[in-house]
């Protein structure tokens, strides 16, 4: 799809969505960008994913919505960027950046973002990010609902076996043990559950730009977007 001729109306700060499916490349992408934007960097997976890991602590039934609203509202998520070191999620002051990416946490992950009344505490959460900084957010629905007004909004994809791939080799560098059939499998019922939800599927808004990463190196996605966001109004500079 065709760049818009100018960004959307200004928030009063700058926001770069970027929207995707799991393996596409949006963390990697979205980190990268903000480091040379200095702009915030927000990873809406990463608070969906502390909620779940502590409902999987405390034993709470995923498909208890009223529960997990309960859980939700005695819950302190905060992200931090360190320096040196990157993202770092805290679960009620407890770092929990590696915790959240068990295999566990990462196939549980949907109860709590279906969940209605979750999901709309977590969009003003984000959002209350967004009005305070110029930011880089990555998700599964941010320029679709989280930030429909975002400045610059960015679908970013790869074909399924690209995809697969990267999370292999992902899990193999934190020499995780895995079968590799299994994981493919999972990827694509996560890939079917993101997109047929009922509240915040995944889907490329309809204003966004798409990019396909499947043959392109992290810099040439990121020279894309920086492209785009160059030559179409609200000024950015690296």
């Amino acid at each position: 799809m065709a760049p818009s001729s100018r960004p959307n109306k200004p928030l009063g700060t700058i926001v770069i969505a970027i929207d995707g499916p799991a393996g596409a490349g949006k963390s990697t992408i979205a980190k990268a960008l903000s480091k040379r934007l200095h702009f915030s960097y927000l990873d809406t997976g990463a608070m969906y994913r502390a909620l779940t890991l502590k409902a999987l602590r405390q034993k709470i039934s995923l498909g208890n919505e009223a529960a997990l609203v309960t859980l939700a509202q005695e819950t302190t998520i905060d992200l931090r960027t360190e320096t040196d070191q990157g993202l770092h999620i805290f679960l009620d002051g407890e770092d929990v950046t590696t915790a959240i990416r068990s295999l566990e946490v990462t196939n549980n992950t949907f109860y709590i973002a279906r969940a209605p009344q979750v999901r709309a505490m977590m969009v003003e959460w984000q959002r209350a990010i967004g009005s305070r900084h110029n930011i880089v957010v990555e998700g599964r629905d941010v320029g679709t609902v989280v930030f429909p007004q975002a400045t610059y909004k960015f679908y970013l994809d790869a074909d399924f076996k690209e995809r697969s791939q990267r999370r292999i080799l992902e899990l193999k560098a934190q020499k995780k043990v895995f079968d590799e059939d299994v994981l493919k499998k999972e990827l694509q019922e996560r890939d079917h559950k993101d997109m047929t939800r009922s509240v915040g599927p995944l889907k490329q808004a309809a204003d966004a730009v798409r990019i396909d990463s499947t043959h392109l190196t992290i810099e040439q996605v990121i020279e894309k977007i920086w492209q785009v966001v160059k030559n179409h109004g609200q000024a950015v500079h690296p």
